[in-house]
């Protein structure tokens, strides 16, 4: 996601800022961050999120990521959900959605600009027992959005208790476009339960569940449990690494940059619970296992909630660490406890 002020620095825009887990913005003064919104030639569907508080802001944002060169995206989204208070605080994200009239001149003016469908991304509502998505998802389309994506939960909430997913099925069914369900999704029976024919729902957003295990697109797609291994998790962070090092650079900048990204997703993947050493399935994410042993040392190291630990696994594809080197990750809730939240070289 960018905000879109700062996709416009260099322009003299006054409203926006820039928003945590965010690569930097595109601008003229950056103009290699516009690189950005590069394709890879993998991607058969390639979208660009945008965040603002101002129709003129938004707009001018949606003709830089739509006309040539940068014209290679399918559509763009409004980000109306994002709880961050730094977000929230200046009227975007979840802040935005409470501000119905200014939503209307967002949408209008930007599906005007846009060559491309434009979809919105919000919350059920800002505070936790008081929703008011169905009373704005009825009119988004009708102002020039071609989907709506509802994620079952309040900006008060963030990602604590569950997605509420009847409240979704509920505004589905009053959308005249189509609904994205997403929320909790972390198994290929949570997919076919949200899609079936009762609750309207048009499609499901795989969001958390996909940085814990990048695999749930195949394990929905074929519709089983895949009880990957360690061996086939460290190639996957291979291939990461070999990502990162190809886009940032093999100098020491490149490795830098490449290893922090590294332990940011870390401190998600550790969270995967091996299928074959699970009671029961399939596991809920929001579930917190005991400690537990794998079926091999790497298995073992790679469920471990230390930072440190993290950190071993990143000198194993990238090296030994600076010896002043210190790590503490954004999402500090991923971290089981206080003592495994910063690791140092």
């Amino acid at each position: 996601m960018a905000m879109a002020t700062n996709l416009l620095q260099g322009q003299a825009p006054r409203e926006g800022a820039a928003c945590g887990g965010q690569a930097p913005a595109p601008s003229r003064r950056r103009p290699g961050s516009w690189a950005l919104l590069r394709r890879h030639v993998s991607e058969d569907v390639f979208g660009v999120q945008i965040a603002g508080n101002s129709a003129e802001t938004m707009a001018r944002a949606s003709r830089g990521s739509s006309t040539p060169p940068r014209d290679c995206v399918d559509f763009v989204d409004i980000n109306m959900g994002c709880p961050i208070d730094l977000v929230c605080n200046r009227g975007m994200g979840a802040g935005l959605a409470q501000r119905a009239n200014k939503v209307q001149g967002i949408v209008r003016v930007m599906s005007q600009q846009l060559s491309c469908p434009l979809t919105v991304k919000l919350r059920t509502g800002y505070d936790m027992d008081k929703p008011t998505a169905h009373r704005l998802v009825p009119q988004l389309p009708g102002w020039g959005a071609a989907a709506v994506t509802l994620h079952g939960r309040s900006r008060q909430q963030r990602y604590t208790k569950l997605a509420d997913w009847d409240y979704i099925s509920q505004c589905a069914s009053a959308c005249p476009a189509p609904l994205i369900g997403n929320g909790d999704a972390f198994s290929y029976e949570d997919v076919d339960n949200a899609l079936k024919s009762e609750t309207g729902i048009s499609s499901v957003m795989l969001a958390r569940g996909a940085l814990v295990k990048p695999w749930l697109f195949t394990e929905v797609k074929e519709r089983r449990h895949w009880d990957i291994s360690a061996s086939e998790r460290l190639d996957m962070l291979r291939g990461f690494v070999r990502f990162g090092l190809e886009h940032w650079g093999t100098d020491t900048l490149g490795v830098a940059r490449t290893r922090n990204f590294l332990l940011e997703w870390l401190s998600f993947l550790h969270r995967y619970v091996p299928v074959g050493l699970l009671e029961r399935l399939p596991c809920r994410i929001n579930e917190r296992p005991p400690t537990y042993f794998g079926r091999n040392d790497l298995e073992t190291l790679m469920a471990s909630s230390m930072a440190s630990d993290w950190v071993k696994i990143s000198e194993m594809l990238l090296g030994p660490v600076p010896a002043d080197f210190h790590f503490t990750p954004k999402h500090k809730a991923n971290a089981a406890a206080s003592a495994a939240i910063t690791a140092e070289g």
